[in-house]
């Protein structure tokens, strides 16, 4: 076998040959008759592993096409392929480069196998461009491939240059033109986008995150303060390695910040983290619930979600059938009232083709229905990945290879409104490059976004990266000549101050704190209702961590929300945060203390509204008038005082009956509920109680309240 392969080769040299290119013949290289044995050897066994590992790769190749519409465009669909033989064929061969640097054939297989495993590293390119050099007909495909490094480096002219020349050389069938038509547009594309970069800072996380290993795949929660993220390094659980790429199982790692730094990542318990491969999928904009993917043998690996009880992950539990499916389902996101989930998918049924977007509805018992390809308006022909629900409720990220891709799989973004789903919009350069660009996150904020990248300069194969849209809290010092600085490769001359650009902030509230025991300040887990005031409807419910008492609530712009703290044995807390759609992004730290149901206990009532210097309730208090009904019913023996309360704009005569009369309405209605009116006392206050200045709108809102206090239990 060893001799077939030999004389193959000497064959396809000796006929392609041109002067430039040095065979292993002993004329070649006078006086190194031993040494040129000893190259050959080496080149005979670098061969015989290299022609394993192509046929391994073309035949993956064959069966990709077999089974999907289109031809494979990105590198990332080879990555596997054949990689063992690879990886065992790149040290004879680099023994025999070293002896005979000038041979066309082995400076491409160099090249290919560095294709596969890393096309951006510079070696890779001087390989293949060598090997042209020396013999530009030393294989049919050499164009091909020399091409495609082209564009990986962003070298784009000379791609579209070798693409063209492919097309002279090689007599195309149908799918092999559709995907060099579509190189060279994503050529096209990515010279546009280059040199209209967009303003950023990309910014390692750093050795608490990133390791030599790869790290990969982040969610983030909506205030930042935890990252999760996927990692293959040595200490993974079981601390075996992966068959397929000789690389270690993957594991679900987590940190946190503290004083804005992240601390060093841990591995998640023995819960998440099996002896296979566990991977981040996506996680709840709170952090309660992170979704697992598991690459099982029976199917095409599915997802899993577990959740946050105190400080330790339940079980993980498989997503039903709507979800997962035997065909690959891998990464998901959940909308920011829990009420949608958006996953990834390469079934046929209902594809657009390749892996495409979709979406399941929670129904009335509360399980995932049926799945709902989102349509050509973010699905294409081809695949997307990596999908992100902005907790705004109506911005998605996602990648695809499609639309006007600069190659692989670039990152867009599309808004939800009026029913439909704008054009998507690709991010641009350098969040997006000529390679596979996949599972970008961003922050509630809107002002950073979190992806994985093989960059030079990291700290070994892929790690976290942070994206900063410039914007006044970071004063950019761009280069005149590049217009970007991404400052990850070499340092930067001429610099000059430029102008902010103004950020678009997110329409977003995020309402975040911990909620205690009035008395004993000790953390509880409770009940949070999110209600949109203007439906009487309660969206989503949360519970705070059983164990700190912390609790997110994401409040997306155009909405009056009411928020109700509940739990057993104590007065339900409210807030009411009225949002209007033009509300830019901003965080709310409110600490919540329950009151025990005790004599004496006061709350206020933030979500009764009255009109405007009347006693008439407003409909929006319905949901707040209900949870007092439903507390006077579950505590049939306590009796309260409604007291109502008014700024000090208006005659003190005025206040007074106005509040009195807000009073009686409450009471009014109690009973009307079936509430005993010999429970039940209104009192007005007017001005007389204040508990905030009078000076301002803040303040006077505040004193005007409508408040609760037991008097009998």
């Amino acid at each position: 076998m060893k001799k077939n392969y030999i004389t193959l080769f000497i064959t396809l040299v000796c006929f392609y040959s041109k002067a430039q290119s040095i065979e292993f013949e002993k004329d070649n290289f006078p006086g190194k008759k031993e040494e040129m044995k000893a190259a050959r050897k080496q080149l005979d066994v670098g061969i015989e592993f290299y022609m394993q590992g192509r046929r391994e790769f073309d035949d993956f190749q064959k069966q990709f096409l077999s089974t999907n519409k289109h031809y494979p465009i990105s590198n990332h669909d080879y990555r596997l392929s054949g990689i063992a033989n690879f990886n065992d064929a790149i040290a004879p061969l680099n023994t025999a480069q070293a002896f005979n640097p000038k041979n066309a054939r082995v400076n491409y297989i160099l090249g290919f196998i560095g294709f596969v495993k890393d096309p951006n590293n510079p070696q890779t390119l001087t390989y293949m461009e060598t090997s042209y050099q020396l013999n530009a007909k030393v294989e049919e495909d050499i164009t091909y491939w020399l091409a495609w490094l082209y564009q990986l480096n962003s070298k784009w002219d000379q791609a579209i240059a070798k693409y063209n020349e492919f097309l002279t050389v090689k007599k195309c069938n149908a799918k092999e033109q559709e995907d060099i038509t579509k190189k060279i547009a994503e050529c096209t594309n990515g010279k546009n986008f280059s040199a209209n970069p967009v303003r950023v800072f990309v910014d390692n996380l750093g050795p608490n995150i990133n390791s030599y290993f790869p790290e990969y795949g982040p969610a983030i929660t909506a205030d930042e303060e935890t990252i999760t993220y996927t990692a293959r390094r040595d200490n993974t659980t079981g601390g075996k390695k992966d068959d397929g790429d000789n690389k270690f199982f993957e594991d679900v790692y987590v940190s946190n910040k503290q004083g804005g730094k992240w601390q060093p990542a841990k591995l998640l318990s023995k819960n998440v983290n099996t002896e296979s491969h566990d991977a981040v999928a996506g996680i709840s904009s709170d952090g309660s619930k992170l979704f697992i993917y598991r690459d099982m043998a029976k199917d095409g690996g599915d997802v899993y979600e577990t959740t946050l009880f105190g400080n330790d992950w339940e079980v993980p539990v498989k997503l039903n059938k709507n979800i997962n499916t035997k065909y690959h389902e891998n990464t998901v996101s959940l909308s920011f009232d829990g009420r949608q989930l958006y996953f990834i998918s390469n079934k046929e049924n209902g594809s657009l083709g390749g892996s495409d977007i979709y979406v399941c509805e929670l129904d009335v018992k509360g399980e995932w229905g049926p799945a709902k390809n989102l349509g050509p308006e973010i699905n294409t022909k081809y695949s997307e990945e990596g999908v992100f629900m902005h907790p705004d409720g109506k911005t998605m990220y996602f990648s695809s290879k499609g639309h006007n891709s600069m190659g692989g799989y670039d990152v867009y973004k599309s808004t939800f409104e009026n029913g439909k789903w704008s054009k998507p919009e690709n991010l641009g350069y350098p969040i997006n490059g000529p390679d596979d660009d996949v599972f970008f996150v961003i922050a509630g904020s809107g002002y950073r976004g979190y992806f994985a990248s093989a960059k030079q300069g990291g700290y070994g194969d892929q790690d976290i990266y942070k994206i900063t849209f410039l914007g006044p809290e970071k004063q950019p010092m761009l280069n005149g000549q590049d217009q970007l600085i991404a400052a990850i490769a070499s340092p930067v001359s001429n610099l000059k101050t430029e102008t902010a650009l103004e950020i678009k902030t997110a329409k977003l509230t995020i309402l975040k704190g911990v909620i205690t025991d009035a008395k004993n300040n000790q953390p509880l887990e409770a009940s949070i209702d999110l209600v949109d005031n203007d439906r009487n409807q309660v969206i989503a419910t949360f519970k705070s961590n059983s164990n700190s008492g912390k609790y997110l609530v994401t409040l997306p712009s155009g909405k009056n929300y009411g928020i109700a703290v509940k739990r057993d044995g104590y007065l339900f807390h409210s807030e009411n945060f009225n949002l209007p759609d033009n509300a830019d992004y901003q965080e709310f730290n409110k600490d919540v203390a329950l009151k025990k149901i005790e004599v004496g206990s006061v709350i206020v009532l933030k979500n009764i509204f009255f009109d405007f210097d009347k006693a008439t309730i407003r409909p929006e208090s319905a949901n707040e008038l209900e949870r007092l009904i439903k507390l006077l019913n579950d505590n049939p023996t306590i009796k309260i005082e409604l007291g109502s309360h008014t700024d000090s704009k208006g005659s003190d005569e005025y206040n007074l009956k106005l509040s009195d009369n807000r009073s009686k309405s409450v009471v009014d209605y109690l009973i009307g509920k079936g509430i005993s009116a010999a429970r039940l006392v209104a009192k007005g206050y007017g001005e007389t109680k204040p508990i905030d200045t009078n000076e301002t709108d803040s303040g006077r809102q505040n004193n005007r309240r409508t408040e609760f206090k037991i008097t009998e239990k």
